[in-house]
């Protein structure tokens, strides 16, 4: 038996990529700050079967077996396999569990397929596989999985889906942002307000099929191009107002998209949109340059440079926490990646 057991971390994005193609190919380019504390702790073990034949597999959250996770672990084990075909013959047990909610729009799907997809690379390459460059390699492995893990697989500034002005970037794998970055956002922190811990009543692979068909895709994919265009500078002076705000609009946009659909839903709650505006009522009267951004649910991630932290935390305990479910937030930053354990 082999085992491998890696932490990997969510990300938040700050465009955002919304619709794919083909073989979860993005609709347009997405970067992300990688998360530190919201992350995903998953061991492998892989046992050869004394008989062969196909592949077999138990996942376990948190020591109890979820079958809600299996037809989504099948497809992506059946996807993989041309790729690591030492996966038919063998049992693999998983075994994962999350600093965070599950499924309420923290990316779990993107910290869960990063651990997963790091630890089967672990053991290929203990059978004896050379790999050039084990990091793009994970990459591309989780991006099977889910989209967004594919940002999971390294710290700081991701960059995921080809941009004329962005180093290196391609569309089945992440890299990191080589442009210039001030060290303001080097240390950048992020609270995620806990609105709604449950399962998304919409998942995000029915969203991202809904863009298929959408009236205003082409114009979104377009803007989101531009966004990141504008980003670049933005991160290179440090223009933390600018920042917030094309972060704050692609936030939104994101949410319009999935309210223009057919059919259409809305995954924010009516204290989403109190907490959005107890953000703006607090920017606008103490001039800190506080924005919110969310992913494809409930949660508010307010980010905010590290010198405002004790302002900021004076806001979330005294007016926020009684906007989040049984008060609950999180403390986050922006990390440096996966660890092997």
């Amino acid at each position: 038996m082999k085992t491998a057991k890696w932490k990997s971390p969510s990300n938040i994005a700050l465009v955002k990529y919304w619709g794919k193609y083909s073989n979860q190919l993005p609709s347009n380019p997405s970067i992300s700050f990688t998360l530190d504390q919201c992350a995903t702790t998953t061991q492998l073990s892989v046992k050869e079967k004394l008989w062969g034949g196909d592949f077999s597999f138990d996942v376990l959250l948190d020591g109890q077996e979820v079958d809600s996770f299996r037809p989504k672990i099948q497809t992506y084990l059946e996807k993989i396999s041309g790729i690591i075909p030492w996966i038919k013959g063998h049992h693999l047990t998983i075994e994962t569990s999350n600093s965070f909610p599950h499924s309420s729009g923290i990316a779990s799907s993107a910290s869960g397929m990063s651990a997963l997809s790091l630890c089967l690379l672990q053991i290929h390459e203990e059978m004896g596989h050379e790999l050039n460059d084990f990091y793009r390699r994970a990459s591309v492995l989780s991006r099977i999985g889910s989209g967004s893990a594919s940002r999971s697989v390294y710290g700081g500034l991701v960059v995921w889906g080809s941009h004329s002005q962005v180093k290196n970037s391609h569309q089945e794998y992440a890299v990191p942002f080589s442009g210039e970055v001030d060290d303001v956002f080097m240390t950048y922190k992020d609270i995620v307000l806990l609105v709604d811990v449950g399962e998304k009543k919409v998942s995000s692979t029915v969203g991202h099929g809904l863009m298929k068909d959408h009236p205003y895709a082409e114009a979104r994919f377009a803007s989101a191009n531009k966004n990141l265009s504008n980003l670049i500078p933005i991160l290179k002076d440090g223009e933390l107002d600018d920042f917030g705000k094309l972060v704050e609009s692609e936030a939104l946009t994101l949410h319009a998209m999935m309210m223009a659909s057919n059919p259409y839903f809305i995954l924010m709650k009516p204290n989403t949109l109190k907490i959005i505006e107890a953000i703006w009522d607090f920017r606008r009267e103490t001039k800190i340059p506080a924005y919110f951004t969310l992913d494809a649910g409930a949660n508010v991630h307010l980010l905010y440079p590290e010198e405002h932290e004790q302002l900021v935390l004076k806001l979330v305990n005294e007016v926020l926490v009684g906007y989040c479910k049984d008060s609950a937030y999180i403390c986050d930053k922006v990390g440096n990646g996966p660890t092997k354990l």
